[in-house]
């Protein structure tokens, strides 16, 4: 604990029994669920293992994105009212879920716990993931895109202040969102945090067309229904170093109608123009694909009812390690051009 104890923020924290967790080893980590790729997170609960509120999360952006110093303060005192609430009777316990420990990962425990090797975050979340990969029950959609951006609906916060608004755009600006609201209520479930928000707004099924915000707007309660726009859930795995990410190492724009018809290509089609070429691609030999390059078509399929572009077709259908033929209009002319997708192996 750094914070000197005479100051706002040390004396609230006075008021808690602080514990930091190390290892992960003998961890309830269905009771602690979290995004795994997380540098900082904290549970505020009681003795009763009723946990009031989450305080962490991030973005692609970067691990610090939605933290700061202003909104743990926020969070540390609403916990202590939280706390009062919970000794009178106000809140009841919440059900807790089975237990599941890190030991019941077979991947982990090969690569951890046998070699009596630490049992970190991240590498929780990625074998969970591989686990379930080897299995065949992995939905990609669910769980390798676990924790949507919020921006990608329109929210963006003012951190100091916690769940305060402090933009809004697209969905949540048509469904009435505003600067100013601060948001309470995910689908009728109090949030009080980011981490809140994240971890509500992550465990929405991804075939929801809609969620439901309450808002506090000058002292009054609002309920605002947002239409999800359709991918919601797509957000930015490359920090997340997923081993079960087939990482293709390019990116692309999508085409205009007009530059689908100009290319004789399927209105429908998932075509785009590679914008980025990653540094792996040249390093690991994956492919010969250059900056400019259509591609019209992945294994000789143009469209998918959920991909809208091909990387993100070869994310969700295929695995990592697979290699793919592409469709690529380069210069005019029509070429079959080979990738082979990495299953990258970070921090392990």
């Amino acid at each position: 604990m750094l914070s000197p104890k005479n100051t706002p923020r040390g004396k609230l924290l006075m008021q808690y029994v602080c514990a930091r967790i190390i290892r992960m080893d003998d961890v309830d980590i269905a009771l602690f669920e979290r995004d795994w790729n997380n540098t900082l997170y904290y549970f505020i609960m009681n003795a009763d293992e009723h946990i009031y509120m989450r305080y962490g999360g991030r973005d692609s952006r970067g691990p610090t994105t939605y933290l700061d110093l202003d909104s743990l303060e926020l969070t540390l005192t609403r916990g202590l009212q939280l706390h009062d609430q919970y000794k009178k009777g106000e809140i009841k316990k919440a059900t807790p879920p089975k237990p599941a420990f890190p030991r019941e990962i077979p991947p982990l425990v090969e690569r951890t716990l046998a070699r009596n090797q630490c049992v970190e975050c991240h590498l929780i979340g990625d074998f969970q993931l591989q686990y379930r990969e080897q299995q065949g029950k992995l939905d990609k959609v669910s769980e390798m895109y676990r924790w949507p951006d919020i921006r990608t609906i329109g929210i963006e916060l003012d951190v100091p202040k916690g769940l305060v608004v402090k933009a809004s755009s697209a969905a949540v600006q048509a469904a009435g969102m505003a600067p100013g609201d601060q948001l309470t209520a995910l689908n009728g479930t109090p949030i009080y945090t980011f981490g809140d928000l994240q971890y509500r707004y992550g465990n929405l099924p991804r075939d929801s067309r809609q969620v439901g915000f309450t808002v506090e707007r000058e002292h009054r309660s609002i309920e605002l229904k947002v239409t999800l726009p359709e991918r919601w859930w797509l957000s930015d795995l490359t920090f997340r170093h997923l081993s079960v990410d087939p990482r293709a190492e390019f990116e692309t724009r999508q085409l205009s109608p007009a530059e689908k018809a100009q290319h004789n290509l399927n209105a429908e089609s998932f075509a785009g123009q590679i914008t980025r070429i990653g540094g792996f691609a040249d390093m690991l030999k994956m492919h010969e694909l250059k900056v400019g390059d259509i591609v019209a078509s992945v294994d000789g399929q143009d469209h998918d009812d959920l991909a809208n572009s091909p990387e993100l077709f070869i994310k969700l259908r295929r695995k990592a390690g697979d290699s793919v033929m592409l469709d690529v209009i380069r210069d005019g002319k029509r070429l079959k051009l080979p990738v082979r997708t990495e299953r990258m192996y970070f921090r392990k």
